[in-house]
């Protein structure tokens, strides 16, 4: 009986915990450059004296899908996104820097290209300054050069080239805000073989289809294990009704 509990109240604990995982998830659907978070459950027995027979269900380490989403043709010359491997550095809210290929880019108020988010982009010389009446093309070695709108007209400037790095998705952590870092907390060193193209976007890696079926697939698996902790309430009674006529 007492097992039963534990392995019922472990396992809805973290049928739970997926559950917020997946509808992260779903609601990311739209979200320019997504990386889906994968959560596992494992068995972890219960350790301590008297405990031995006892096991709950844990959650595994998080992980992420690194899977590419789909390219968007925008025409939009501010769109970029990153050719196979690699991705685009931009400045964290605390200084740092951390990687995305969210490539929806714009001009900030004060002529500093940002991510849609606000976050500045760099160039391995830091943030990249627009200059005002001007358009801006990108390379497909990143090279933002600006084009005057305004006489007198001359020909295309370069601005700076992007941060592209490639540090290998087996050394990148997803952080809260849903950016990637080095495990080791260090910065990456830019990669010359990495490409972007412009005029396009990638797109979130998440299938609602596949989302929607593992929400009601984890919902049916915890109403399961309500299931199981009201048989095992419902045996202590009987047990406790048996006792009590004996």
């Amino acid at each position: 009986m007492d097992r039963l509990i534990y392995t019922a109240l472990s396992a809805a604990r973290s049928l739970v915990d997926r559950q917020a995982v997946v509808a992260n998830n779903l609601a990311n659907v739209n979200t320019d450059g997504f990386r889906a978070d994968v959560s596992m459950l494992a068995a972890a027995p219960v350790s301590g004296a008297g405990l031995a027979t006892r096991v709950a269900v844990t959650d595994g380490t998080p992980a992420t899908d690194f899977t590419p989403g789909p390219s968007i043709q925008t025409g939009r010359a501010l769109d970029v996104a990153i050719q196979g491997q690699g991705w685009l550095t931009v400045q964290a809210p605390d200084g740092s820097e951390a990687y995305t290929r969210a490539g929806s880019l714009a001009v900030s108020s004060d002529g500093t290209l940002v991510t849609q988010s606000g976050l500045p982009v760099l160039s391995d010389s830091g943030p990249i300054a627009i200059p005002p009446d001007s358009t801006i093309s990108i390379g497909s070695d990143g090279t933002v050069s600006a084009i005057p709108t305004q006489p007198p007209f001359t020909n295309a400037t370069p601005l700076g080239q992007l941060k592209l790095v490639n540090p290998g998705d087996q050394n990148l952590v997803k952080g809260p805000d849903g950016l990637f870092r080095q495990k080791d907390g260090s910065d990456a060193a830019a990669d010359a073989t990495v490409s972007v193209v412009s005029g396009v976007l990638e797109g979130s890696n998440v299938s609602p289809a596949e989302v929607m079926v593992s929400m009601i697939s984890l919902a049916r698996q915890f109403e399961m294990q309500m299931k199981m902790l009201q048989s095992a309430q419902d045996n202590s009674q009987h047990a406790a009704e048996l006792l009590t006529t004996s």
